[in-house]
Protein backbone atom coordinates (compact mmCIF):
# COMPACT_ATOMS: atom_id res chain seq x y z
CA UNK A 1 0.00 0.00 0.00
CA UNK A 2 0.58 3.50 -1.26
CA UNK A 3 1.35 6.22 1.44
CA UNK A 4 -1.79 7.69 2.58
CA UNK A 5 -2.30 11.43 1.77
CA UNK A 6 -1.17 14.01 3.74
CA UNK A 7 -4.20 16.45 5.26
CA UNK A 8 -4.55 20.28 3.97
CA UNK A 9 -6.33 22.80 4.99
CA UNK A 10 -6.45 25.98 2.77
CA UNK A 11 -8.10 29.04 5.08
CA UNK A 12 -9.68 31.48 2.69
CA UNK A 13 -11.74 34.48 1.92
CA UNK A 14 -12.73 35.59 -1.49
CA UNK A 15 -12.56 38.99 -0.41
CA UNK A 16 -8.26 37.96 -0.73
CA UNK A 17 -6.83 38.16 -4.42
CA UNK A 18 -3.74 36.07 -2.60
CA UNK A 19 -6.29 32.95 -1.23
CA UNK A 20 -7.37 32.88 -4.87
CA UNK A 21 -3.63 32.23 -6.34
CA UNK A 22 -3.52 29.80 -3.70
CA UNK A 23 -6.09 27.97 -3.88
CA UNK A 24 -5.74 27.53 -8.01
CA UNK A 25 -1.86 26.92 -7.44
CA UNK A 26 -3.39 23.72 -4.47
CA UNK A 27 -6.72 22.51 -6.71
CA UNK A 28 -4.30 22.35 -9.86
CA UNK A 29 -1.53 19.81 -7.41
CA UNK A 30 -4.08 17.84 -5.97
CA UNK A 31 -4.49 15.26 -8.03
CA UNK A 32 -0.10 15.32 -8.63
CA UNK A 33 0.70 15.16 -5.18
CA UNK A 34 -0.09 12.87 -2.27
CA UNK A 35 -2.16 14.87 -0.64
CA UNK A 36 -6.27 15.30 0.58
CA UNK A 37 -7.02 19.07 0.41
CA UNK A 38 -9.17 20.44 2.55
CA UNK A 39 -11.02 24.25 1.79
CA UNK A 40 -12.33 25.92 4.59
CA UNK A 41 -13.95 29.01 4.09
CA UNK A 42 -12.73 31.58 6.94
CA UNK A 43 -13.47 35.46 7.20
CA UNK A 44 -10.36 37.59 6.70
CA UNK A 45 -12.32 40.69 8.51
CA UNK A 46 -11.97 37.83 12.09
CA UNK A 47 -8.47 36.79 11.88
CA UNK A 48 -7.10 40.36 11.10
CA UNK A 49 -8.78 41.69 14.28
CA UNK A 50 -7.81 38.86 16.03
CA UNK A 51 -4.29 39.11 14.97
CA UNK A 52 -3.85 42.48 15.57
CA UNK A 53 -2.56 42.89 11.79
CA UNK A 54 -4.20 45.42 9.41
CA UNK A 55 -5.70 45.10 6.46
CA UNK A 56 -4.41 46.47 2.95
CA UNK A 57 -6.69 49.41 3.41
CA UNK A 58 -5.13 50.76 6.36
CA UNK A 59 -1.75 50.56 4.74
CA UNK A 60 -1.48 52.71 1.50
CA UNK A 61 2.24 51.46 0.68
CA UNK A 62 1.11 48.04 0.76
CA UNK A 63 -1.86 49.00 -1.27
CA UNK A 64 0.13 51.06 -3.99
CA UNK A 65 2.30 47.12 -4.12
CA UNK A 66 -0.82 45.36 -4.89
CA UNK A 67 -2.05 47.62 -7.79
CA UNK A 68 1.62 46.95 -9.16
CA UNK A 69 2.00 42.96 -8.46
CA UNK A 70 -1.30 41.96 -9.43
CA UNK A 71 -0.64 42.29 -13.17
CA UNK A 72 2.29 40.38 -12.74
CA UNK A 73 0.96 37.75 -10.91
CA UNK A 74 -1.58 37.53 -13.42
CA UNK A 75 0.99 36.60 -15.61
CA UNK A 76 2.62 34.05 -13.84
CA UNK A 77 -0.01 31.93 -12.11
CA UNK A 78 -2.27 32.33 -15.61
CA UNK A 79 -5.13 33.25 -13.29
CA UNK A 80 -7.28 35.80 -14.80
CA UNK A 81 -6.70 38.48 -11.92
CA UNK A 82 -7.39 41.98 -12.31
CA UNK A 83 -7.96 44.72 -9.11
CA UNK A 84 -11.44 46.12 -8.75
CA UNK A 85 -11.84 50.01 -9.94
CA UNK A 86 -12.95 50.44 -6.21
CA UNK A 87 -11.40 47.49 -3.95
CA UNK A 88 -10.04 49.69 -1.58
CA UNK A 89 -13.84 51.48 -0.88
CA UNK A 90 -16.70 49.90 -1.88
CA UNK A 91 -15.77 46.17 -2.22
CA UNK A 92 -13.67 46.55 1.38
CA UNK A 93 -16.27 48.60 2.87
CA UNK A 94 -19.44 45.75 1.71
CA UNK A 95 -17.19 42.72 3.07
CA UNK A 96 -17.79 39.47 2.30
CA UNK A 97 -20.14 37.54 5.24
CA UNK A 98 -22.65 36.96 3.14
CA UNK A 99 -20.63 35.29 0.42
CA UNK A 100 -18.21 32.83 2.84
CA UNK A 101 -21.23 32.12 4.66
CA UNK A 102 -22.81 30.86 1.71
CA UNK A 103 -19.55 29.13 0.87
CA UNK A 104 -19.84 27.58 4.96
CA UNK A 105 -23.24 26.20 3.83
CA UNK A 106 -22.37 24.80 1.19
CA UNK A 107 -19.26 23.07 2.74
CA UNK A 108 -21.66 21.75 5.26
CA UNK A 109 -23.81 19.92 3.12
CA UNK A 110 -22.44 19.74 -0.47
CA UNK A 111 -18.86 20.01 -0.32
CA UNK A 112 -18.08 18.48 -4.04
CA UNK A 113 -19.15 22.21 -5.39
CA UNK A 114 -17.12 24.42 -2.75
CA UNK A 115 -14.38 24.70 -5.45
CA UNK A 116 -16.87 25.80 -8.17
CA UNK A 117 -18.36 27.56 -6.38
CA UNK A 118 -15.40 30.16 -4.69
CA UNK A 119 -13.67 29.83 -8.11
CA UNK A 120 -17.04 31.82 -9.43
CA UNK A 121 -17.25 34.17 -6.36
CA UNK A 122 -13.49 35.10 -7.31
CA UNK A 123 -14.46 35.65 -10.91
CA UNK A 124 -16.98 38.18 -10.41
CA UNK A 125 -15.09 40.49 -7.75
CA UNK A 126 -11.47 39.69 -9.06
CA UNK A 127 -11.81 39.48 -12.43
CA UNK A 128 -15.50 40.94 -13.72
CA UNK A 129 -15.08 43.61 -10.64
CA UNK A 130 -18.81 42.58 -9.90
CA UNK A 131 -20.45 42.38 -6.88
CA UNK A 132 -20.55 39.47 -4.19
CA UNK A 133 -22.44 40.64 -1.57
CA UNK A 134 -26.24 41.25 -2.70
CA UNK A 135 -28.40 37.98 -2.50
CA UNK A 136 -28.81 38.11 -6.63
CA UNK A 137 -25.19 38.35 -7.06
CA UNK A 138 -24.37 35.73 -4.94
CA UNK A 139 -27.39 32.85 -6.73
CA UNK A 140 -25.42 33.96 -9.99
CA UNK A 141 -22.18 32.62 -8.71
CA UNK A 142 -23.55 29.47 -7.53
CA UNK A 143 -25.41 28.74 -11.02
CA UNK A 144 -22.86 29.63 -13.10
CA UNK A 145 -20.53 26.95 -10.78
CA UNK A 146 -23.53 24.42 -12.32
CA UNK A 147 -25.63 24.44 -8.71
CA UNK A 148 -29.60 24.43 -9.99
CA UNK A 149 -31.26 27.76 -9.10
CA UNK A 150 -33.37 25.71 -6.21
CA UNK A 151 -30.30 24.33 -4.71
CA UNK A 152 -28.68 27.98 -4.92
CA UNK A 153 -31.57 29.33 -3.16
CA UNK A 154 -31.70 26.56 -0.71
CA UNK A 155 -28.08 28.27 0.51
CA UNK A 156 -28.85 31.94 0.27
CA UNK A 157 -31.59 30.76 2.66
CA UNK A 158 -28.80 29.40 4.86
CA UNK A 159 -26.86 32.30 5.20
CA UNK A 160 -28.37 34.11 8.28
CA UNK A 161 -28.83 30.83 10.26
CA UNK A 162 -27.27 30.09 13.45
CA UNK A 163 -25.28 26.88 12.14
CA UNK A 164 -23.72 28.64 9.48
CA UNK A 165 -22.89 31.46 11.39
CA UNK A 166 -21.27 29.16 14.08
CA UNK A 167 -19.52 27.40 11.69
CA UNK A 168 -18.16 30.15 9.79
CA UNK A 169 -17.12 31.66 13.11
CA UNK A 170 -15.32 28.04 14.65
CA UNK A 171 -13.57 27.84 11.25
CA UNK A 172 -11.98 31.29 11.66
CA UNK A 173 -10.90 30.51 15.14
CA UNK A 174 -9.66 27.44 13.86
CA UNK A 175 -7.08 29.29 11.92
CA UNK A 176 -6.64 31.61 14.38
CA UNK A 177 -5.53 29.03 16.64
CA UNK A 178 -3.11 27.94 13.57
CA UNK A 179 -1.83 31.25 14.15
CA UNK A 180 -2.99 33.02 11.13
CA UNK A 181 -2.91 36.51 10.70
CA UNK A 182 -3.93 37.11 6.96
CA UNK A 183 -5.43 34.85 4.13
CA UNK A 184 -4.87 32.48 2.41
CA UNK A 185 -3.48 29.98 5.31
CA UNK A 186 -2.61 26.84 4.31
CA UNK A 187 -1.85 24.32 7.18
CA UNK A 188 -0.15 21.28 6.24
CA UNK A 189 -0.58 17.82 8.35
CA UNK A 190 2.84 15.66 7.74
CA UNK A 191 4.00 12.58 9.90
CA UNK A 192 2.38 14.37 13.46
CA UNK A 193 3.27 17.34 12.81
CA UNK A 194 1.36 20.39 11.46
CA UNK A 195 3.08 23.48 9.41
CA UNK A 196 1.23 26.53 9.32
CA UNK A 197 2.24 28.84 5.90
CA UNK A 198 1.17 32.18 4.67
CA UNK A 199 0.16 33.17 1.50
CA UNK A 200 0.66 32.00 -1.89
CA UNK A 201 4.36 32.43 -2.27
CA UNK A 202 4.84 29.84 -0.11
CA UNK A 203 4.04 27.13 -2.22
CA UNK A 204 8.10 25.60 -2.95
CA UNK A 205 8.22 25.16 1.23
CA UNK A 206 5.07 23.57 1.01
CA UNK A 207 6.45 21.01 -1.49
CA UNK A 208 9.80 20.33 0.51
CA UNK A 209 7.82 19.73 3.46
CA UNK A 210 5.48 17.10 1.66
CA UNK A 211 8.60 15.88 -0.01
CA UNK A 212 7.07 16.33 -3.29
CA UNK A 213 8.00 18.54 -6.56
CA UNK A 214 7.76 21.88 -7.50
CA UNK A 215 6.91 22.86 -10.99
CA UNK A 216 5.47 26.23 -10.38
CA UNK A 217 2.12 27.60 -10.40
CA UNK A 218 0.84 25.86 -13.47
CA UNK A 219 2.91 22.20 -14.18
CA UNK A 220 3.53 21.33 -17.10
CA UNK A 221 1.11 17.92 -16.76
CA UNK A 222 -2.40 18.04 -14.58
CA UNK A 223 -2.82 14.45 -15.48
CA UNK A 224 0.19 12.73 -14.18
CA UNK A 225 -1.26 10.92 -11.18
CA UNK A 226 -5.05 11.36 -12.86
Amino acid sequence: MGRAPRILELFYDVLSPYSWLGFEVLCRYQHLWNMKLQLQPALMAGIIKDSGNKPLAMVPRKGQYMFKEIPLLKQLFQVPISVPRDFFGESVKKGSVNAMRFLTAVSMEQPEMLEKVSRELWMRVWSRDEDITESQNILAAAEKAGMSTAQAQHFLEKIPTEPVKNKLRETTEAACKYGAFGLPTTVAHVDGKTYMLFGSDRMELLAYLLGEKWMGPVPPTLNARL
